[in-house]
């Protein structure tokens, strides 16, 4: 993100791609937010989908009903936030799988399609097999199935495909299948290769679906791995070690507490390529499981691997990765390998996509310290869904260095990306000043903390002796009240001036504040397990801060007093080119799934691609074309949080702070942008940006026009 250059704006709608956008929404000091309307009620019908509200955090259940359209339930496309399009977009993928049906199904029988999406592959193996044959097509997801029945009646192509919409494990042959299948195609992979299912399917098709000694493709998978050095990768899971570093007296994770707060013990999925500078590679590529498809697998395995260090370091993380072998004769590979792997590792891998990453493993607190030549043993284990590692060194008996992934008894579960910001020493001081500049001149204050920030909880308790803090923890709840209790001592305050809740309530009353009105309402904001929320989602607070506005002082200070929307325009050849609209795929039509899936591209009008969170960061070849000539993709669009009234505290969500992820809109074609004066006849040299937003639906509307 070395490319990001930001310059001064003195706000306009017209604006040169040299220039950022600033849409500053609304004071939260002054200004109140509507409220969202009514919900609509619905009857029972086919099935029901979850939808979560960003305004509130509620969740609603969305009806899906079993007729030829899918429902509109916002702006965003049903589908838009899933994979789909990105997997249909991977033409490696695609062809792989294409070329090992075409070796695998070579003459007419019954082929199962587990997990069969838009039917893609349903479609190659009634193809490769001519008119004789016939396909079961298990798809468990309504609008997933009834978006397949689209594709194959598009491409005629429907009569010898049965689809079902049915989970696997609720088949029955003799029911639903008139006989077992001789051969089974599916891709129910995810980037851990196990998280989707794989195992406890591939069991209960081989007992109760499949023929004895069926063919399959995929063939085999297997997983890779690579011990590495990486201070970012540190970042994300030592806050601990973070937080000795800090000068504010803050302890989240105090001494004899260092997993208080804590990642969840997975792998986490990352695109590593984009950390390649910062990883400094300890040992060589080592092969950890393999799967067979084609057999029964069991549900849990164990194997260990002797590995000798290649240069000295620190081993931070677990870098895996898998390589698909999707032929029986091994001519037909497909990987998910990092770059830096050599190609004869790598076979079958190329475009970037963001359905399959590299999965990353963290080494609990520092690390393990390690010397060149020296051997580590990685002890590997896999249960049905997961994967999970444990490291020591091999040495004298003397030499103890194990890597003890053991937890204490209270654990709050945060996401690395959150675990990185509470240790970041500039976000802590940002926000630090702010509370400090707040409290300033204030005796006995009430504050309530509206959001689910335990930092700023135990800021306002420690800062000012006399507070008394409300933390509503809307999304933590109990959790965010054990976490405080656990730590208050090392952060020198008592319980007594620190209330949750027992049960949240979005209005806080009188009776509530025991009678005093509210001073300060702080928040970052941030609400708990909704990073994947869009950035301007996060304007929550200002609806929060409406509703508590009866408790609220005449003087009261709301902090943040300010958000603001940015945007600039950038180069994203390689997340376009993942999301943009389908043709063909493999000779199958698939054009009528776009709009459905979200896709960028020549939509029927008033249809167009959504803006959706990335980390931008993390998405293939990013270039920012302020100073020369090049191609636009698309806006990304981030928060500026500004802490107080006088604007000299700003807390940013820009694409170069790591940790936050952005909202990306991108164009329905690449533009060629020059410089406004240097341009050639071909470049446009400007563009008009216009945003809407709705407050009591948190939909944000982008129109642009170049020129």
């Amino acid at each position: 993100m070395n490319a990001l250059i930001y310059k001064t704006l003195i706000p306009s709608i017209s604006l040169r791609l040299s220039t950022r956008l600033t849409l500053i929404l609304n004071s939260f000091l002054h200004f109140k937010a509507p409220l969202p309307r009514a919900m609509s009620s619905y009857s029972p019908q086919q099935v029901f989908q979850l939808k979560l509200d960003p305004l509130t955090g509620n969740s609603e259940w969305v009806v899906i009903q079993d007729s030829d359209e899918l429902p509109e339930c916002s702006k965003e496309p049903l589908l838009a936030s899933t994979s789909y399009l990105d997997m249909l977009n991977d033409s490696h993928r695609n062809k792989a799988f294409r070329l090992a049906i075409d070796k695998t199904v070579t003459k007419p029988c019954h082929v199962l399609d587990i997990g069969a999406g838009t039917g893609l592959l349903s479609m190659m193996a009634a193809r490769a097999m001519g008119l004789n044959g016939r396909v079961t097509a298990c798809e468990s997801y309504l609008p997933m199935a009834k978006l397949m029945r689209k594709v194959l009646h598009r491409n005629g192509i429907g009569k010898n495909i049965n689809l079902i919409n049915k989970r696997s494990d609720e088949l029955e042959v003799g029911v639903d299948n008139p006989s077992r299948a001789d051969v089974l195609v599916s891709e129910i992979l995810d980037s851990e290769l196990l998280g989707e299912g794989l195992i406890p399917t591939l069991q209960h098709a081989h007992d109760k679906l499949l023929v004895e000694n069926p063919l399959t493709v995929p063939y085999r998978a297997v997983t890779y791995g690579q011990l590495v050095e990486s201070p970012y990768l540190w970042k994300l899971h030592d806050l601990f070690g973070s937080e000795a570093k800090a000068s504010d007296g803050i302890h989240l994770v105090p001494t004899g507490l260092e997993t208080v707060i804590h990642f969840k013990l997975q792998q986490h999925p990352m695109h590593c390529d984009a950390i390649r500078k910062e990883i400094k590679l300890l040992s060589e590529p080592f092969k950890i499981f393999e799967f067979d498809f084609w057999k029964r697998p069991d549900s849990h395995g164990k194997t260990k691997v002797q590995i000798k260090m290649t240069d000295t370091g620190c081993i931070h993380a677990v870098v895996s990765w898998w390589i698909l072998q999707l032929d029986r004769e091994g001519t037909v590979f497909y990987s998910t390998a990092p770059s830096w792997i050599s190609s004869a590792a790598k076979i079958g891998s190329g475009n970037w996509c963001d359905h399959w990453k590299q999965c990353v493993w963290f080494l609990q607190g520092k690390g393990m310290p390690v010397s060149e030549g020296e051997e580590v043993l990685l002890e590997a284990t896999h249960e049905e869904t997961s994967v999970s590692y444990n490291l020591s060194v091999l040495g004298s008996q003397t030499d103890i260095r194990e890597h003890d992934q053991r937890i204490g008894d209270f654990q709050l579960l945060v996401s690395p990306e959150r675990i990185a910001t509470y240790g970041d020493s500039e976000w802590r001081l940002s926000v630090l000043a702010a509370v400090r500049k707040a409290l300033q001149g204030r005796v006995n204050p009430l504050c309530v903390v509206a959001d689910d920030s335990i930092f700023l909880t135990l800021l306002a308790a420690n800062l000012s002796k006399t507070s008394h803090v409300i933390s509503l923890f809307p999304g933590l709840r109990d959790k965010g009240a054990k976490y405080v209790e656990t730590v208050a001592k090392a952060n020198a305050f008592s319980m007594d001036r620190v209330e949750v809740p027992e049960k949240w309530k979005a209005c806080l009353t009188m009776l509530d504040t025991h009678g005093k009105k509210v001073d300060l309402l702080i928040g970052e904001p941030y609400y708990y397990a909704n990073e994947g929320m869009l950035p301007w989602q996060n304007l929550r607070f200002w609806r929060d801060r409406t509703l508590l506005d009866p408790v609220l002082s005449e003087d009261a200070l709301i902090m943040p007093c300010k958000g603001i929307l940015k945007a600039c325009a950038m180069s994203l050849p390689d997340l376009w080119n993942s999301r943009c609209c389908l043709g063909e795929v493999e000779g199958f039509d698939h054009s009528v799934v776009n709009t459905t899936l979200g896709a960028c591209g020549e939509l029927p009008a008033p249809k167009e691609s959504p803006c959706l969170p990335f980390c931008v960061w993390q998405c293939g070849e990013i270039k920012v074309q302020f100073t020369e000539h090049g191609i636009c993709h698309g806006f990304v669009l981030w928060m500026d949080w500004v802490m107080d009234a006088e604007n000299s505290i700003v807390v940013s969500t820009r694409p170069d702070h790591r940790y936050w992820k952005q909202g990306v809109k991108l164009l329905t074609k690449p533009v060629a942008v020059g410089i406004h004066g240097s341009k050639t006849t071909n470049e446009f040299g400007s563009t008009i940006i216009e945003a809407f937003f709705d407050p009591s639906s948190s939909e944000l509307i982008i129109k642009h026009t170049f020129s």
